[in-house]
């Protein structure tokens, strides 16, 4: 039986029938990992016997059928900006080396309660600042598909774990797409919910208005298991949202029969990749032979929807990294003279560069007189790109798109242009701006073989409409293309 070749739900169901054991799956995935990980590089953190210790202890709950869910003994992976109790939590940055949570943040608790066991730490960009996994303190992380190119960021490590088989799901975090883009790099499925639906308690913050934890999976079905675990109201986050709809895997259905789909001409125009361009219209003619509608529209707004986004988030990222003085916990400069000189030198040495230049744009259109010029206006933005959205909804059901306008760029090509880093972003972060759900799921490669991730859009509290859409899609590539999950 070849374990690593199961979906996280096929591999609970096995475990659940005795036919394979929580410490067998995790014995599998340190074998992977000692066999990729120095190519691959996408975990910070992994201890072998601790994460052996905490399978076998799932495994008696198991046994004594304390535990029968559908992640039952399943290891997962968890990005590094999402606390973990008695585990190293450093944000891929310098800043935060050492630091070690007292608690784990809602959504890591809701996975170990299902009996999910966290194997370790993934790579990121620092403070989830970045489109690549470039930017980490602790090394690049490299795509599984091609060790040339990059996994997409900033939950790159995560969407490689994946795509590598050295997990079998894991935890993300999306702010502007961080989810989504290295998922359709790495060919892997990736889901960023409604704004609210989980629990950002424990979630590091870098801007707390677009930020939102979820899954990254081999297929559809379990990325609805997991949301499914994921979704609950949390007292500890303000945000957070009650639903009595979170029932996803009900979603799971082979039909969009009279579903309504646009295509934004803006996401199919200009910059977009003929590759890229060719299998988004290919997976638009797969729906649409399955019953959907599907046609083109004109979404106004989307060429303002970069500096909104970059303009909302570094002035957050600068307020939420604020906290990290060299006092508390953390990185502290050695040789320093007096507090101010204090806070100056571990600042500087503790993070990196492109957090930096976050922190000082931040700064910039929060200062005086410069507030009203560009922070409230991209508030106002970020408005009419809601009520455009809106405008689209009451026309569709959802709308798809690329998930980035190219494939994955090659190692160091976007750190020498940070600007085409920032632009790269332009087809997912009008779904953190509307805080509206999205999904990506693989749709065939490139001439070079690279994966190409297709992007579907819902409205606010719509994911069922994107798992069905999704599923259907998957379900129909499946019996022409044969099982294209990961590698």
């Amino acid at each position: 039986m070849n374990i690593l070749s199961m979906t996280a739900v096929e591999l609970s169901r096995a475990i659940l029938a005795g036919r394979v054991t929580a410490v067998d799956a995790m014995e599998a995935v340190f074998d992977r990992m000692e066999s990729l990980e120095e190519k691959v590089h996408a975990y910070i953190t992994a201890d072998r016997e601790a994460a052996i210790r905490r399978a076998q202890a799932v495994q008696e709950r198991i046994e004594r059928k304390e535990l029968t869910g559908l992640l039952a003994g399943v290891p997962v992976a968890v990005k590094d900006n999402i606390c973990t109790e008695g585990i190293l939590t450093t944000c891929a940055s310098k800043m935060l080396s050492g630091f070690v949570p007292a608690y784990s943040a809602e959504a890591v608790y809701n996975l170990e309660k299902a009996g999910a066991v966290l194997i370790g730490k993934t790579n990121m960009d620092e403070f989830a600042m970045g489109s690549t996994t470039e930017t980490s303190a602790y090394g690049v992380t490299k795509n599984p598909r091609n060790y040339d190119h990059v996994p997409g960021g900033s939950s790159g490590g995560s969407a490689a774990a994946v795509a590598a088989k050295e997990c079998f799901f894991a935890l993300g975090s999306d702010t502007g797409g961080s989810i989504r883009q290295p998922a359709g790099f790495c060919g892997v499925v990736g889901m960023k919910p409604t704004y609210g639906t989980v629990s950002r308690y424990g979630l590091v913050a870098y801007a707390s208005s677009l930020d939102q934890i979820g899954p990254l999976t081999q297929d559809v079905t379990d990325c609805a298991t997991v949301l499914e675990i994921l979704a609950s109201q949390d007292a500890k986050d303000s945000t957070s949202i009650s639903r009595d709809d979170t029932d996803f895997s009900t979603a799971l259905v082979k039909d969009v029969t009279g579903m309504r789909i646009g295509i934004p001409r803006d996401y199919l125009g200009n910059g977009v990749d003929s590759d890229v361009r060719n299998r988004i219209l290919a997976a638009a003619d797969v729906l649409q032979k399955k019953g959907a509608t599907v046609e083109e529209f004109d979404l106004k707004l989307v060429e303002y929807a970069i500096p909104a986004y970059y303009t909302i988030a570094s002035a957050e990222a600068s307020s939420n990294l604020e906290r990290f003085d060299g006092i508390k916990y953390g990185y502290r400069a050695k040789d320093y003279d007096g507090l101010h000189n204090l806070y100056k030198k571990s600042r500087s040495e503790g993070f990196g560069a492109e957090v930096k230049r976050r922190i000082m744009l931040g700064a910039f259109v929060l200062s005086s007189g410069y507030y009203d010029a560009y922070y409230l206006k991209a508030l106002k933005v970020k408005a009419l790109v809601k009520k455009a959205f809106d405008d689209a909804f009451s026309r569709y059901d959802l709308i798809m798109g690329p998930v980035a306008p190219t494939t994955a760029p090659k190692l160091g090509e976007s750190l020498r242009d940070p600007l085409k880093m920032y632009l790269s972003d332009i087809y997912t972060i009008s779904a953190n701006l509307a805080g509206l759900p999205a999904i990506c799921v693989p749709c065939g490669e490139d001439s070079k073989g690279l994966p190409v991730g297709l992007q579907l859009i819902g409205d606010c509290f719509q994911e069922k409409k994107l798992l069905r859409a999704a599923y259907t899609y998957e379900q129909s590539r499946k019996e022409t293309c044969g099982d294209a999950r990961a590698i």
